[in-house]
């Protein structure tokens, strides 16, 4: 695609892309970064035979420097990305069809909000989502999805006429706590004694500590690639990432990364990975090879709470799911995903069903924000 000075291209891989010139663009979310992405394309957690191919979508000047971009991905199937069409590619297929592959803009296997379009402007939205609908139709896949868009990019897909999708995740939000304390204050008396009630529980008898940068050393890697692994087996079967995936995090992106380990007799029984954003602390991955009463809670929910307020950041995202979250103090919040169908019937089809979709979300909302544990009044 062309328009005047401007070119479309598809890239082979992030990392074939000048770091410095892709980070321009992707500001500070952690989950963009070329860091980020990179690591999954060099641990092999994405690529041949992970049913993930790299396909960014770059516009450039005429002197080649990126202007705009898309982190895309071919997809041969519909794992690890948390907005669920295993229902749609069914009836695609049955219907005739080969719904894969598809398009799908994101990060990969990280359900956290974020910019989709990369922009040095944002009269570059449009072009770029039209690149991505060409390359659709040039190569007959059924579709492009971009899953968990920041807010303020929702309009871009909506003016280019794709399918918005609702869902609901739990966010804790930051209202200027000083500490904890200052947080429980604002929970019913009830809720408030049984937060309390859950840390002590959880902490009886173990060593929490939280690691960041320099301090995550290869051991502290080890343990948690048996924790991760474990959590992976039970809930999709094998684990997304390589072992390899966490010593390039490490390397790339120590700063950014928050382990919080739980320690009995000096060794680790359970961890839970974050990610430190410029305004958010993103709750990744977890696991534990002891079951201990309500730690979970304690790693995966309460610690984020704790590094929120030190670190000063406005909400924490503990990830998909999980309505026990509300009861902790997470809040639900819409979250927003885009979709462009190539053929019309089966997009008009998507488009009713996202239509009662989101009526239903809208009603379990507004139960959920009904049932939260804050104070009234």
């Amino acid at each position: 695609m062309s328009d005047g000075e401007l070119a479309a291209r598809v890239a082979g891989s992030v990392g074939s892309i000048d770091k410095d010139a892709w980070n321009a663009l992707a500001g500070d979310n952690p989950f963009m970064r070329h860091e980020f992405l990179t690591a999954l394309e060099d641990s092999g957690s994405v690529g041949a035979g992970t049913g993930w191919q790299s396909a960014p979508l770059i516009i450039s000047s005429d002197n080649g420097q990126p202007l705009a971009a898309l982190p895309a991905y071919l997809k041969g199937h519909s794992q690890g990305e948390f907005v669920f069409d295993h229902a749609w590619a069914d009836a695609y297929e049955r219907a005739g069809g080969e719904y894969y592959p598809k398009l799908q803009i994101t990060a990969p296997f990280t359900p956290a909000t974020g910019p989709r379009l990369l922009l040095s402007d944002e009269s570059l939205a449009a072009p770029l989502l039209a690149a991505a609908e060409q390359l659709c139709l040039q190569n007959g896949f059924s579709g492009a999805h971009a899953t968990f868009i920041e807010p303020d990019q929702i309009r871009f897909f909506e003016a280019a006429g794709w399918l918005p999708r609702k869902d609901i995740q739990f966010h804790w939000m930051n209202r200027g706590y000083g500490h904890f304390d200052d947080f429980l204050a604002t929970l019913t008396s009830r809720k408030r004694k049984d937060l309390r009630k859950e840390r002590a529980a959880a902490q009886a008898g173990l060593e929490i500590v939280r690691l960041k940068g320099g301090d995550i050393r290869p051991e502290h890697w080890d343990a948690f690639w048996i924790f991760y692994q474990d959590t992976g087996a039970r809930k999709w079967g094998r684990p997304y990432l390589t072992r390899d995936a966490f010593d390039l995090f490490g390397e790339r992106m120590g700063e950014q990364l928050m382990l919080v380990l739980a320690l009995e007799d000096g060794n680790p029984i359970a961890g839970a990975l974050n990610f430190i954003g410029g305004e958010a602390l993103y709750g990744r991955y977890w696991g534990c090879t002891k079951d201990v009463r309500f730690l979970h809670f304690e790693l995966c929910y309460y610690q984020a709470i704790d590094a929120a307020i030190e670190l000063g950041l406005s909400r924490v995202e503990a990830g998909a799911q999980g309505g026990h979250k509300l009861a902790r103090g997470y809040e639900p919040v819409e979250t927003t995903s885009a979709h462009w169908i190539a053929d019309p019937g089966f997009r008009e089809a998507i488009a009713d069903f996202l239509e009662r979709e989101r009526k239903g979300v809208a009603a379990d909302r507004n139960y959920l924000d009904r049932r939260t544990p804050f104070k009234r009044g």
